[in-house]
């Protein structure tokens, strides 16, 4: 096979060279060829569009140098020359990079000359910040100070709150050259950090760029609650809060003792520092800035217990908030169970410069001289009243009894509060049998010592009084006092001993707190609370979603308490405006046993009823007007708009309206989803329907979950339960004519919905009729169709055999034509092979010709010329015999 394909090439070839053009075209065909398929690949390789390059994102006159090639290490570069410098992080599509643009560059507007702004392209593919970082969001917002950083901005998006943060990390640390500054600093709601340094010596003291960092970490890794740091550098002014060694920390609490950085313990670092502030400090004011988006900080928040929310407009560029210092003022009453040794006024500030007296001894070096005091704490205590004595109480008044050395810091000074307290109490539980053996109108005290501190010991005196006699519980400081041993026998049959808080008529006029008011309220109350703050500007949609009135919004104020576990949910009265006594009472009232408070029931007031509705819509507003006070049945309908059953019974109770075109029954519906109710009146599951009669509203009775919402059972429900008219308890003559009217209007009626079900009934019989013959033809139909599949099957079968069998034919005639065909090739190359040798003979021939006629040979010689087998001339002779 291979012999023929050769030749074909050389008959090929020499056609070619017997003629140009043909091979001209066939090298021209062969080039286009090639070109087609070189395109065809290219496009296959290219099916996604190039990217459009970058664009400026700011404005060419803006304050902002604008990287929109994202030349991130261009940045890094000219970040070098500057002392604070913000890096915006972008990529061009993102939303909340384009509403952040305008923010940057408000902010970049008042800081240009102090603050140098920098925008980078993040997502442009060929740029170095793309190859070098990767973000899960946009914008990202980070800010250097010198060498120092990135410190990440993750606060909201808007001007002020930005440049807020861009000038603490501009001054991270406030200096306080006077007293009045220093009472300012600690008054204030943040926590503050304190350092004294002097700058006598150097320019920079030691310790003084480590504690420069440390404020910054802190900006680092806190943003919301973040701590104030501050420096003292005057040696009299560091005195006052009992500061006397350069290079000392300290950390301001209201509530708790102050701290002072443990040096010795720890090494001095910007990192300790900042942790260490961190986790030591008291954060009274909590701010909750949740994003806009899907978030579980609320939901967490309302999990620790009863939050208080308190919406209030905040302006962080501002220096005064009269609003939030009274509200801080507010908070820290609250949470302060003990006296507080905090800087507030000049009384208090008296007491707390207590100075320490410093002895000088025989070398160069001085002492301090130990000063003792006792400080004493004192809460009451009810025990649990005796079962065989049912109006006699056994009250104690336990008090802890500190005796501590005082240090020359002053912010080491010993406080009682309420973990000091709950010890004690815990104590106290342990060995309260040893008080309830006595039966007398005198105080039985007694000593026993702390289990934690040998500083400390507590006082518990007991006396039994009765319940008429609880009042007297004011004027126990007159009663006369017996001490006990400590050590008195036990009873052998105490019961267990729950421990629990007094209420407030049973607090001893001694106590601390005043006994009343809004102060130490948190450790008076097992319904303690956790304070929120949120800013209205940006949160105002959360204080709408809980019950803050558009009529009111101008105000941008709001306060509201949430107590997830209760499922409770109170307002305050927005009427009022947001003062400290008003917070104060909602606090109180909320704090309460039996809280005066009512449940706020939020409520859809978008929806606006309409006269031409045949189904009532009730709201949270508009549930007691219409099912409770109203003398008529209502049959009320429980659904949500994502209930997709809820949404089928739509017709059903349009139908059954039509049918009970009366005005002795109400049909209605409410979408729980969007209006609460009271607890008394709320299911647990959608579709619920339920009947309130017209006299016995309070004995409202609910559709049985185990039947079918039909229109003939829900009229059967309706006729069980309703309220009819009777025509028993009147005759004729003294019913009233509209109730006659009524029923003989009602009875015609109901006959011609009679007479239309029987008509239907018939129609729906002979339907039924029609589908039973029907539907056996159909049977018969699908009967025959089967016969004729299998027949079916059968033929194709029978045609599955015969094709094969064709197939082996046509397989075997191909190989047949196949081998024709050779043998046709053969002999084409056969004949093609004769014609060119008869050719040449004939040639031969006519030349022969022309030679013996030019030559003739003789006869006599004997010879003839001949041709042989191989188509040669041969001379041959004539023999005789």
């Amino acid at each position: 096979m291979q012999r023929p394909v050769r030749q074909h090439v050389k008959r090929l070839f020499c056609l070619m060279g017997r003629r140009p053009e043909l091979l001209c075209g066939a090298i021209a065909l062969g080039i286009a060829l090639l070109v087609a398929l070189r395109f065809t690949c290219s496009r296959a390789n290219d099916v996604v569009m190039p990217a459009r390059p970058p664009v400026h994102f700011f404005s060419k006159k803006s304050f902002v140098l604008d990287l929109f090639h994202g030349q991130l290490d261009y940045a890094e570069h000219i970040r070098q020359d500057s002392e604070i410098t913000m890096f915006f992080l972008y990529a061009p599509w993102c939303g909340r990079s384009i509403m952040a643009r305008s923010e940057i560059e408000e902010v970049a507007n008042r800081l240009s000359d102090q603050v140098l702004f920098v925008a980078i392209n993040c997502w442009w593919h060929q740029g170095t910040c793309r190859k070098q970082k990767h973000f899960y969001y946009f914008p990202v917002i980070n800010l250097y100070h010198k060498s120092f950083g990135p410190i990440e901005y993750k606060g909201p998006l808007t001007a002020a709150y930005i440049e807020k943060f861009v000038r603490r990390v501009m001054s991270p640390l406030l200096y306080i050259p006077s007293l009045a500054k220093l009472r300012k600093f600690l008054s204030h709601y943040e926590p503050g950090v304190l350092g004294y340094f002097e700058f006598n010596a150097s320019p920079q003291p030691p310790g003084y760029l480590t504690f420069f960092s440390s404020a910054l970490h802190s900006l680092q890794k806190d943003y919301v609650e973040t701590i104030r740091f501050g420096v003292i550098t005057d040696r009299k002014l560091a005195k006052e809060i009992s500061l006397t060694n350069p290079g000392t920390v300290y950390l301001h609490r209201n509530l708790n003792s102050s701290l002072v950085y443990p040096d010795k313990e720890r090494n001095f670092t910007a990192a300790n520092i900042c942790n260490w502030a961190l986790d030591n400090r008291e954060s009274q004011l909590h701010w909750l800035r949740p994003h806009g988006g899907k978030s579980l900080l609320l939901d967490n928040e309302l999990k620790k217990g009863p939050a208080l929310f308190i919406f209030i407009p905040y302006n962080p560029l501002s220096e005064i908030h009269p609003l939030l210092d009274e509200i801080a003022d507010l908070i820290l009453k609250y949470n302060r169970c003990t006296q507080s040794l905090a800087i507030e006024d000049d009384h208090k500030q008296q007491k707390h410069n207590i100075k320490s007296e410093l002895l000088s001894s025989s070398d160069t070096s001085s002492n301090v001289e130990e000063t003792y005091r006792t400080f004493s704490c004192c809460n009451t205590v009810v025990l649990p009243q005796w079962y065989q004595l049912s109006k006699v109480h056994n009250v104690c008044e336990l008090c802890v009894n500190q005796t501590m050395d005082i240090k020359p810091s002053k912010a080491r000074l010993p406080q009682c509060n309420f973990l000091e307290i709950t010890a004690a109490l815990n104590s106290f539980y342990l060995k309260e049998h040893i008080f309830m053996g006595f039966m007398s109108r005198v105080k039985e005290c007694s000593n026993f010592l702390s289990f934690y501190s040998p500083f400390n010991h507590y006082t518990a005196c007991c006396q039994t009084v009765h319940r008429e006699s609880i009042s007297s519980m004011l004027n126990l400081e007159n009663t006369n006092f017996a001490f006990a041993s400590h050590w008195k026998n036990p009873l052998k049959n105490s019961p267990n001993i729950v421990p629990h808080i007094e209420e407030k008529r049973f607090i001893n006029s001694t106590y601390h707190n005043g006994g009343g008011g809004i102060n130490g309220l948190r450790c008076r109350t097992n319904k303690t609370l956790n304070l929120y703050l949120l800013d209205s500007n940006l949160s105002w949609f959360y204080a709408e979603r809980l019950g803050a009135t558009t009529g009111v919004s101008f105000r941008k104020t709001f306060a509201t308490i949430v107590d997830m576990k209760e499922e409770t949910h109170f307002v305050l009265d927005q009427s009022q405006p947001l003062l400290t006594s008003n917070l104060e009472a909602f606090i109180q009232n909320f704090s309460k046993v039996y809280s005066p408070l009512q449940r706020h029931l939020v409520g859809d007031t978008s929806y606006h009823v309409s006269q031409q509705q045949l189904i009532t819509e009730v709201t949270s507003s508009t549930f007691s007007r219409i099912v409770l006070e109203m003398k008529k049945d209502v049959l009320l309908l429980y659904y949500t708009s994502w209930c997709g059953f809820c949404a089928s019974l739509n017709h059903l109770f349009l139908r059954l309206t039509q049918l009970l075109a009366t005005d002795s029954i109400i049909v209605a519906r409410i979408n729980i989803a969007h209006n609460d109710l009271p607890w008394e009146f709320m299911v647990d599951r959608v579709p619920t329907i339920l009947l309130f009669p017209q006299n016995r509203k309070d004995q409202s009775v609910k559709y049985p979950d185990d039947k079918q919402i039909t229109l003939s059972n829900l009229l059967k429900f309706i006729l069980q339960h309703a309220t009819l008219p009777s025509t028993t308890s009147c005759t004729p003559s003294s019913c009233p004519e509209h109730y006659l009217q009524y029923k003989d209007d009602h009875i015609s009626y109901l006959e011609r919905e009679i007479l239309r079900l029987r008509t239907e009934i018939e129609v729906l019989h002979k339907a039924q009729h029609q589908l039973a013959g029907q539907i056996s033809e159909a049977k018969k139909d699908v009967r025959m169709l089967k016969e004729q599949k299998h027949r079916l099957e059968q033929h194709n079968n029978a045609l599955e055999i015969h094709k094969g069998q064709l197939q082996a034919l046509y397989e075997q005639k191909t190989r047949e034509v196949g081998t024709l065909a050779d043998k046709l090739k053969e002999l084409a190359i056969a004949s093609e092979r004769l014609l060119s040798e008869n050719a040449l003979l004939k040639i031969l021939m006519a030349s022969l010709e022309a030679k013996g006629k030019l030559n003739p040979v003789p006869e006599e010689e004997g010879g003839s010329l001949a041709l042989d087998d191989g188509s040669r001339p041969v001379l041959e002779k004539k023999c005789c015999y």
